[in-house]
């Protein structure tokens, strides 16, 4: 598995808040870094961003210029919204960093992760972010050292809309993840991941139903 940021993510200075990134190797680490930043539990909002009237912001929560928060959205504490980036109507979105231009479609959960500059985010998404028995999230057998870990998405990369991460996986750069896909673990950059899947088709009766 890559570990290290600049595996994931390129171009990180012309992020507003560059100051999350001090002192870390692993992604895993700005999250855990973006706490200790905000325990002063400060609100920052951009010039030019629009939170529709509908949507809530649980601070502290830190959003750069020219971002969207859609209607029923739900901001928690501890997110970091790049410059022009979207949350789309209906999601939730906790201790997570979105890095400039990336998009949240509606109706999607994105939790205790980490998104990539121009990544997306398919409506009904879930990033699962916590194990069953609430152990330790690892990634291929390495301990994350936290028992809230979602998903890593690298620049670029898509997640088609209704599919699910498990916790703590890594999708590297320029990576689509077809609709409906279950994912887990290490998936490197430059990939198309899907199920195959066969459809069925039968003869069906001529009803008019009310």
């Amino acid at each position: 598995m890559e570990r290290y940021l600049s595996y994931y993510f390129a171009n990180l200075e012309d992020f507003p808040f560059t100051d999350i990134f001090g002192g870390c190797e692993f992604p895993w680490q700005v999250l855990l870094r973006v706490k200790e930043l905000m325990k002063s539990g400060q609100n920052r909002i951009g010039a030019g961003s629009v939170i529709h009237p509908s949507a809530e912001i649980k601070g502290p929560v830190w959003i750069g210029e020219n971002a969207e928060i859609g209607h029923g959205a739900l901001i928690r504490p501890y997110t970091v919204v790049g410059n022009n980036c979207s949350v789309g109507h209906g999601s939730e979105v906790k201790h997570s960093i979105l890095l400039n231009g990336s998009k949240v479609a509606s109706l999607a959960f994105v939790g205790d992760s980490f998104l990539g500059k121009s990544a997306r985010i398919g409506s009904g998404v879930i990033t699962a972010n916590r194990k069953f028995n609430q152990s330790n999230v690892t990634v291929k057998g390495e301990d994350l050292n936290s028992d809230y870990f979602g998903l890593v998405l690298g620049d670029n990369s898509r997640l088609g809309a209704n599919s699910v991460t498990q916790p703590g996986t890594h999708i590297g750069r320029f990576t689509w993840v077809y609709p409906l896909t279950n994912i887990r673990g290490f998936v490197p950059s430059n990939k198309r991941v899907y199920h195959e899947r066969a459809l069925t088709m039968e003869e069906n009766e001529s009803l008019e139903l009310s």
